[in-house]
C-alpha cells in the first residue's frame, strides 16, 4: 500500500510548498504527482493535506506519513552507501572547485555530511589555480566543478543542482528600492558592484545588460558579498546576486532586492563531472547530497530538470 516513492513525494510536497515545485523535484509531471497523491488517499480513505493552501498545510495523516519519511528515507541512504562499500566502490578522490563566489553558504554543510558516510575517499578544495577550471576537470586535474556556466566539453556532465533568480540589491534610500523589478536602462548610471571574474560569467551582464545593449556608469569588484553588501547599504553602487545569497541581508533590511525585469532572470546551477565518474555510488552520492543539502539550507531556489 505504502511506498518509498509515496514518501518521497510527500518530502518534496512539504519541502517546496506546492504541488508544481514538488513534481518538478521528484521528476513528475503535476498531472502524475496529483494522481500518485489521490490513488494513497483512496487506499488510506483519508486526505493528506488541504488542497488550495500555499504553502502546504498537512493533515494529522499527513504529519504522520512525513515522520515516518524522516525516520524511513535516511536509513534507506545509509544501507546504499554501505552497500557501494561493501561492493568496493569506497576509494576515490574528490578534488573539486568552485565558480561561484557565494557557494559556501551550502556547500561546506554537503561537505561535511558527505565526509560523515564516505570517509574513505579524499576530498580537496584546492584555492588558487591558475588554470580554467572546467578544461582542468576534462583533464583530469579536478573531479567536480560547481558552476554556473555549462562549456560543451567532451566527456564532461553537467548535473543540475538547484535553479535561482539573480535580484538587484540596492540600498533602502535608493530611488529604485520601492520598485517592483529593474529594467536595463535603469541602470546606466549606476556603479554596479560585481565579484572580480569575467563578465561574460555574470548574468546581470550575459542575461540582462548585454540583451538591451545598456551598460552601467561605473563598474567596480569586490571580493566577498559582505563587502558587497557593505557597499550597497552605505549608498556606493548596486549589485546583483542569487536570491539565497541575499536572504540573512534582506531579512535584517539590510538593504532592498528587485528581480531582473518583469519575469526575473532565472540560472541553473550544475555539478560537473566526467562522464567515467557520473556512475560512481559516491559521486551520485554526492550530487545527491548536494541537491538535498541546498533545499534544507536555502530560501528560493526551485529544482532543476535533469536534461
Amino acid at each position: 500500500m505504502l511506498e518509498l516513492r509515496h514518501l518521497r513525494t510527500l518530502i518534496a510536497l512539504r519541502d517546496t510548498g506546492s504541488l508544481v515545485e514538488a513534481a518538478e523535484r521528484v521528476h513528475l509531471t503535476q498531472s502524475a504527482l496529483s494522481h500518485q497523491i489521490k490513488d494513497l488517499e483512496s487506499r488510506l480513505g483519508m486526505p493528506l493535506f488541504a488542497r488550495k493552501t500555499r504553502p502546504v498545510a498537512f493533515t494529522r495523516a499527513g504529519e504522520r506519513l512525513l515522520a515516518l519519511a524522516e525516520q524511513v528515507l535516511p536509513q534507506i541512504r545509509f544501507a546504499e552507501r554501505d552497500l557501494a562499500r561493501l561492493a568496493g566502490h569506497e576509494q576515490g578522490r574528490l578534488h573539486m572547485a568552485i565558480e561561484c563566489h557565494s557557494c559556501f553558504q551550502w556547500l561546506m554543510p554537503t561537505v561535511d555530511h558527505f565526509r560523515d558516510h564516505w570517509p574513505e575517499i579524499e576530498i580537496d578544495i584546492p584555492s588558487g589555480q591558475n588554470f580554467d577550471l572546467l578544461p582542468g576537470l576534462a583533464r583530469q586535474a579536478l573531479d567536480l566543478v560547481i558552476t554556473d556556466n555549462p562549456q560543451p566539453l567532451p566527456g564532461v556532465h553537467y548535473a543540475p543542482l538547484f535553479r535561482y533568480e539573480g535580484l538587484l540589491a540596492v540600498s533602502n534610500h535608493h530611488t529604485l528600492a520601492q520598485n517592483a523589478w529593474v529594467e536595463p536602462h535603469e541602470l546606466i548610471e549606476e556603479t554596479l558592484i560585481v565579484y572580480p571574474v569575467d563578465h561574460s560569467r555574470l548574468d546581470i551582464f550575459t542575461q540582462f545588460l548585454d540583451p538591451a545593449s545598456q551598460q552601467p556608469r561605473e563598474i567596480r569588484s569586490a571580493e566577498l558579498t559582505v563587502m558587497m553588501m557593505q557597499l550597497v547599504a552605505s549608498g556606493r553602487g548596486v549589485c546583483a546576486l542569487p536570491n539565497w545569497a541575499l536572504t540573512e541581508y534582506l531579512e535584517r533590511g539590510y538593504v532592498k532586492a528587485l528581480p531582473l525585469g518583469k519575469e526575473g532572470v532565472w540560472s541553473t546551477l550544475y555539478a560537473a563531472i566526467r562522464e567515467e565518474s557520473r556512475e560512481l555510488p559516491w559521486m551520485q552520492d554526492f550530487v545527491r547530497t548536494a541537491r538535498e543539502t541546498s533545499f534544507s539550507v536555502l530560501s528560493g531556489i526551485k529544482p532543476a530538470s535533469e536534461d
